[in-house]
């Protein structure tokens, strides 16, 4: 059996494989998370490699059978100092961290994140490689020097579990990586004035590598030396793979902690844009890439609603019960990181704004606002992501939103398409598994590997009312930014 691991932001889930891609066992641990009043993010690193060692055993003992690789995805961006042992030098940076905002405001004003983009085709934001790296010039270049690796999360237990110091095409292309060659490009690093710290930037890998177990990471797992690993891609372009999904066109929607909006493509042209958004990723098969607009929105904003209003995630479907499309004219915009938003605009200042609520507003209006308002965001990260692809295939979704039906139907009325949703919302670890098949030299069968699913048919009833609604979101939003950059002009003032 082959043991996939997604080692996600707040959760490290594992899933063990037969060759036939039925699951044999499952297990999930929470790490934790340390969010700080004045906007960073960080997380333990062997906090998360117990999460993962943990998750192993259980599935393994559980599995039954001999276990022929462990395949590692997990999180992407954020900043993951080493030592040359693979031990943190401070704790990792998450890519929820805000501590790096004043850097890309600078950096669009001046020009740099239009640069980096025509030339990566990645949009900077302050949670990714670029900024972190100078808010830490800043702030404690120690932290640097100290460092023989600046990575990411999966190359980080690849390093301890193997004694590898690499990274996956995938994770390396933010924002650094000429995808189309998978070389880092000189240009982008000097762009950010980062030309001397390209030494800890791994190699990438290349396609389909495996690594194996040693020692130490035999005696951590509990599995033999030797045994095969893959370290990748990371969870964006995992999801993709584990939902059967390679055409271009195809699309793929992750309602997560991230509300990730894909498209496979076959080519690479960062569109002149005056806003530079989302990435192009590498995938396991060269040629084939993912243009990604992955939203700060998504799960966690209506978790917050949610526990704001005293209720828990089982109260959605009766919340929604009862309301219609319109949500009794409540509108939300869901902007409510604390890092402002990155895709499919970059605006550090995004904030939440619930509008339109009157005395007889009642709690389930405002959830489904704030649910309607997370699918306009998506529909408006695909009308990007999907400039790249010639035409629409199958769009998937998948991740912990999916779960519901009444939020599923509301995605797939306000995109207008249907949506394939597979009973198996966790299609990171069936893609790390996938993938690791692969670079086995298996000839996998993918529909065989596919997960059981659903279609959720867009309603013709809600198709006239999204159709006004997303008018008025876009309008909201555009009217909310100018706004929001007023507000900042006149603290400047202040300052």
């Amino acid at each position: 059996m082959i043991v996939g691991v997604d080692v996600g932001t707040s959760m490290t889930k594992a899933d063990a494989y037969d060759d036939h891609g039925r699951k044999l066992a499952s297990a999930e641990r929470a790490s934790r998370l340390e969010q700080y009043p004045d906007g960073r993010v960080e997380q333990d690193l062997e906090d998360v490699l117990a999460s993962a060692v943990d998750v192993i055993r259980r599935v393994v003992a559980d599995g039954g059978e001999p276990v022929r690789a462990l395949a590692l995805t997990g999180q992407g961006d954020g900043l993951w100092l080493r030592d040359a042992d693979g031990a943190a030098v401070r704790p990792p940076i998450s890519w929820l961290d805000d501590r790096a905002a004043d850097v890309v405001r600078g950096w669009q004003d001046d020009g740099t994140v239009a640069e980096v983009y025509r030339r990566t085709g990645t949009g900077l934001f302050p949670g990714c490689h670029a900024p972190l790296f100078v808010a830490l010039e800043r702030d404690e270049p120690e932290s640097l020097e100290r460092a023989a690796v600046a990575g990411y999360c999966v190359d980080a237990l690849v390093q301890r579990l193997t004694g590898e110091i690499t990274v996956d095409a995938s994770d390396a292309s933010l924002p650094f990586l000429d995808v189309v060659s998978r070389r880092y490009d000189d240009g982008a690093l000097a762009a950010c004035g980062l030309e001397h710290r390209r030494g800890l930037l791994a190699e990438p890998a290349p396609s389909h590598a495996v690594f194996a177990l040693d020692r130490r990471g035999a005696e951590l797992t509990g599995l033999p030396i030797g045994t095969p690993v893959t370290g990748g891609p990371f969870d964006l372009p995992a999801c993709a793979v584990g939902a059967g999904l390679s055409t271009p066109g195809d699309g793929l929607l992750i309602i997560g902690t991230t509300l990730a909006c894909e498209v496979f493509t076959d080519r690479v042209d960062p569109e002149p844009n005056p806003e530079p958004a989302g990435m192009w990723l590498c995938t396991p098969d060269e040629g084939v890439w993912l243009r990604a607009m992955p939203a700060m929105v998504g799960t966690a904003g209506l978790d917050w609603l949610l526990d704001f209003l005293g209720v828990g995630i089982d109260a959605l479907g009766d919340l929604l019960d009862g309301t219609s499309p319109g949500a009794g004219g409540v509108s939300a915009l869901p902007f409510l990181s604390a890092s402002g938003e990155r895709a499919p605009f970059v605006d550090t200042r995004a904030r939440g704004q619930i509008e339109g609520v009157t005395l007889g507003t009642g709690r389930g209006d405002v959830v489904r606002a704030v649910c309607e308002g997370i699918a306009y965001t998506a529909k408006h990260c695909f009308e990007r992501a999907a400039s790249s692809a010639d035409g629409e295939g199958r769009l998937v979704a998948c991740g912990g939103g999916s779960r519901s039906g009444p939020w599923a139907q509301i995605f797939a009325d306000v995109l207008d398409r249907p949506l394939v949703v597979p009973d198996d919302p966790g299609l990171g670890t069936r893609g790390a598994a996938v993938t690791a098949a692969r670079a086995l030299g298996d000839d996998l069968d993918p529909a065989t590997w596919a997960a059981p699913s659903r279609i959720v048919e867009p309603s013709p009833h809600a198709r006239e009312c999204y159709a006004e609604g997303y008018l008025r979101y876009r309008a909201h939003v555009d009217t909310a930014r100018d706004f929001w950059a007023r507000q900042a002009r006149g603290f400047a003032r202040e300052a």
